[in-house]
C-alpha cells in the first residue's frame, strides 16, 4: 500500500514540476526549467524507494552499460550497407513492377479485356 502511495506521489511530483513550468510563464526560462527539473528529481528520489523504482533504475543502468559495449560500424561500413539497401530496394521495386504488370495483363486477358 505504501509503495502505491509513493508511486502516485512520484507522478504528482512530475505533474507539479510541469505545472510549475506553466505557472511561471512570466518568469525567466531558466527558472521555469528548474521547476520541471526539481519536480523530476523529487519524483525520481521518491520512485527510487519503491521496489518497482529500484528495478526500473537498475534496468536503466544496465541498459546504459550495455549501450557502451556496443561496437558501432565505421563510416565505410555504414556507407556500404546504405548503398546495398538502396540497390536492393531498386531491384525489388523493379521486380514488383514487373509482377504487377504481369498480373494486370493476366487479369485483363482472363476477363477478355485485352486490346
Amino acid at each position: 500500500m505504501i509503495d502505491k502511495i509513493k508511486l502516485v506521489l512520484s507522478a504528482l511530483l512530475i505533474a507539479a514540476g510541469i505545472a510549475g513550468f506553466y505557472l511561471l510563464a512570466d518568469k525567466a526560462l531558466v527558472l521555469r526549467i528548474l521547476a520541471v527539473l526539481a519536480g523530476l528529481v523529487a519524483a525520481v528520489l521518491v520512485f527510487r524507494t519503491t521496489p518497482a523504482g529500484q528495478s526500473a533504475l537498475t534496468f536503466a543502468g544496465e541498459s546504459v552499460a550495455e549501450a557502451k559495449r556496443v561496437v558501432w560500424p565505421t563510416r565505410k561500413e555504414t556507407i556500404q550497407t546504405t548503398v546495398a539497401v538502396f540497390v536492393l530496394v531498386v531491384v525489388m521495386a523493379a521486380f514488383l513492377a514487373v509482377v504487377d504488370i504481369g498480373f494486370a495483363y493476366m487479369v485483363n486477358w482472363l476477363l477478355g479485356r485485352s486490346a
